[in-house]
């Protein structure tokens, strides 16, 4: 997978001339909304297969749902669901990919017992930051979920998501997944250079231009753009996996440091030879489905453990 993806994918959205080219590239299901070499590429054949888009789901309901005024898709896999509310929030460098693209995903957290709410939060440069935390935060508040999680920026977003509601006096839920999360748009980790050539889909200069598209020359260290950067201090543990041999992986590996040292509860797991956000193709990577099943009974774990927690505050409480 990772060698196809780095001979296919990689090069293909290296050409990507601006950052609707590269919404197309990222967005395989439109490949016929793509100009110049990017079309040839995908009706050649070099990019079947490949895309984010191509695992439909089954067999579970999606509907589309409106929640505080963030329009998202609400997935579940029927009356057996009792693992908890899920907030999913995509990834796709900000400017790119959908709650449809990543039904993934979606639906296998649905079919692990979870009930999902994937929010279409506002996408760069037409919607540039802090557009999409805004958007995540109306979701997260009009949802109450009890859990959290994303992937690559929607990884990020999570975090940031989770300090701004942290500092505004809501409710937090019990435990958040962070899959190859995009912590840092400064791009100070060294695997940016050190895994140039190795990561499957990205070049450390592709991360930067991504980061250009979003802050629209908005600070990148700003802690809501960088979570990184955030006081991180009175969050929920955090489910962090990553590939080894990613451009991101020392955004999860220094986002791990900083929340241990700031008391937070980390996970971390280090996934060797996989490519960036492996977990959407799950169907056919052992390592996708391990990744999904740790990250799912992390996340049931938390969930349950608050119930029981709220139940037995309102116990005493009655007393």
């Amino acid at each position: 997978m990772s060698f196809a993806l780095r001979h296919t994918f990689k090069p293909i959205l290296a050409r990507a001339k601006d950052a609707q080219h590269a919404r197309a590239v990222l967005n395989s299901g439109s490949a016929g909304t793509v100009t110049g070499s990017t079309v040839h590429d995908v009706r050649a054949g070099r990019w079947r297969g490949i895309g984010l888009g191509t695992v439909e789901p089954v067999p579970v309901r999606i509907l589309q749902v409106t929640l505080g005024g963030i329009p998202g898709e609400w997935v579940e896999s029927g009356p057996t669901t009792n693992a908890g509310v899920l907030l999913y929030l995509h990834g796709g460098g900000y400017f790119a990919c959908s709650a449809r693209t990543h039904r993934p995903f979606t639906t296998a957290f649905a079919r692990r017992g979870f009930k999902v709410f994937a929010p279409n939060y506002r996408l760069a440069p037409e919607n540039p930051f802090p557009a999409a935390v805004m958007d995540a935060v109306a979701a997260y508040r009009a949802l109450t979920p009890s859990v959290i999680a994303g992937d690559s920026a929607g990884g990020g977003l999570a975090l940031a998501t989770l300090t701004k509601l942290r500092d505004e006096g809501d409710k937090l839920p019990a435990a958040a997944a962070l899959f190859s999360p995009l912590t840092d748009l400064a791009g100070t980790g060294n695997s940016r250079q050190a895994n140039d050539k190795r990561c499957a889909m990205f070049h450390g200069k592709g991360l930067a231009r991504a980061a250009e598209f979003y802050l629209c020359g908005a600070d990148p260290r700003d802690p809501l753009a960088s979570p990184l950067y955030a006081d991180l201090k009175g969050l929920p543990p955090l489910l962090i996996h990553v590939g080894a041999d990613e451009t991101l992986l020392d955004d999860s590996t220094m986002l791990a440091v900083r929340a241990r040292a700031a008391g937070v509860a980390v996970e971390l797991q280090v996934f060797p030879a996989v490519p960036h956000v492996w977990q959407m193709f799950h169907r056919f990577l052992p390592e996708g489905r391990q990744s999904l099943d740790a990250a799912g009974e992390f996340l049931s774990r938390a969930s349950s453990q608050a119930r029981d927690a709220g139940r037995q505050t309102e116990r005493v409480a009655s007393q």
